[in-house]
């Protein structure tokens, strides 16, 4: 007895391999159909089988739209029924899309990120007085505690008052300021005892899970 097995290396390649064979050798029988009355009626069917395939994409906007248009990409762009959507086109598919710009760095200062300086864009929307001043000295004290997460030792407040004035566009002028910013220990307390607090929790999250078992 000879079997003819068919291996899936000679089978021709799926368009979209996600309706899996059946679908596609569908759609290869519907473009064989002569009238385009029974092709109308077949397309509708495999429309409606796709649907069923893929059931989490129903509350996708244009669900039906969507799969029309797989329709037609599986068809090879050469089924010809009466579409209630209009028909894609294989060079608007083919379409390359328009390159996305390299997101860049507010500055050659990286280690301050990039939301610093839409902090230093908001202070200079604002009116002088106490609210921004205060905002001002917030943001300083930020760019000092993100220097010392880059550095871990200290800085001297002249240098974040310098590179805020540079980031500013010479538009926030600190370097003369004697008030002094948060102390480099105190912020490098707060961040090391968050530290401590989260490998605490972790120890005794250790701890309870091993309350119980039986050690050998």
């Amino acid at each position: 007895m000879t079997f003819d097995l068919e291996y899936n290396s000679e089978r021709t390649l799926m368009i979209i391999p996600e309706y899996g064979r059946h679908i596609q050798k569908l759609v290869d029988h519907c473009l064989t159909l002569e009238t385009k009355e029974e092709r109308n009626k077949m397309a509708l069917a495999i429309v409606d089988v796709m649907g069923n395939l893929q059931p989490h994409l129903r509350d996708v906007p244009d669900f039906k739209h969507k799969l029309w248009d797989q329709l037609f990409i599986m068809s090879k762009f050469n089924l010809d029924v009466d579409s209630p959507y209009p028909i894609p086109s294989k060079e608007e598919l083919q379409e390359k899309p328009e390159s996305l710009p390299y997101p860049k760095y507010a500055s050659k200062y990286r280690y301050y990120g990039n939301n610093i300086q839409t902090m230093i864009d908001v202070a200079l929307s604002w009116e002088e007085g106490e609210k921004k001043e205060a905002l001002v000295f917030t943001i300083a004290n930020h760019m000092k505690k993100c220097y010392l997460n880059w550095n871990k030792d200290t800085v001297d407040d002249a240098v974040i008052y310098k590179h805020l004035f540079e980031l500013s566009n010479s538009k926030i002028d600190l370097r003369a300021s004697e008030e002094p910013l948060s102390e480099s220990k105190n912020l490098l307390k707060k961040r090391n005892s968050q530290g401590q607090n989260h490998t605490k929790n972790n120890h005794k999250k250790t701890n309870n899970n091993n309350k119980g078992r039986k050690r050998y």
